[in-house]
């Protein structure tokens, strides 16, 4: 007597399925989430008025690069961590070397290495010298004489009589700054990962019908 034993349907088959079914949805679900992150992240920073450039920087990537995997995983960061953490934390800036932090006017203008400019900076560009004021209500204040031009810039002046010449504040010294708190990333990222079982798991689903 032959006794012969027979799966319908073939068992290793179909666990091959079940395993190929679930390699997709692991993957696509965590795709979206890194591409949903990323959106989010972004659009925090423009909403909080800090430009498309700083969102810009803002990427993400999946892995692993090409095909699917039961431990896909995904990367969302930033190009720029220092100035995306600073706005997200809001932390308390001090001077490095102890001092003062010199907040320019705008009369001191911009750098022309991009950001704001130093006291060394402008003095170097205008030729002129700045003279130390200090207060005891209210900051203290770094000023030079000269003229302002038509873009309210101080600049030197030409006049040999004087005319239109005054005591512009090119900087303001505060021993510190408390920067405010305009982002929460956690939020959005703790959304992020709350939402991928419920992904991967209509995913896995939908991959088998």
């Amino acid at each position: 007597m032959k006794l012969k034993v027979q799966f319908n349907p073939d068992l290793v088959a179909l666990m091959q399925a079940e395993i190929a079914a679930g390699e997709k949805a692991v993957s696509a679900a965590m795709r979206e989430a890194g591409t949903s992150l990323k959106s989010a992240w972004r659009g925090q920073i423009t909403g909080a008025g800090l430009g498309m450039r700083l969102a810009n920087s803002i990427r993400s990537a999946s892995f692993p690069k090409s095909g699917e995997s039961l431990n896909a995983a995904a990367l969302v960061w930033s190009n720029a961590p220092v100035i995306i953490g600073a706005h997200d934390t809001g932390p308390l800036i001090r001077s490095k070397n102890g001092f003062w932090l010199a907040i320019p006017t705008p009369a001191a203008g911009k750098s022309t290495k991009g950001g704001r400019i130093t006291p060394g900076e402008w003095e170097r560009r205008t030729g002129l010298r700045l003279r130390f004021i200090y207060r005891r209500r209210g900051p203290s204040l770094l000023v030079a004489k000269g003229r302002l031009n038509s873009k309210g810039r101080a600049v030197a002046s030409r006049s040999k009589t004087g005319r239109g010449v005054a005591t512009v504040p090119i900087f303001l010294l505060v021993p510190q700054v408390k920067l405010r708190k305009r982002l929460d990333l956690a939020r959005d990222a703790e959304r992020a990962v709350d939402g991928v079982p419920g992904m991967i798991v209509a995913g896995w689903i939908s991959g088998k019908q």
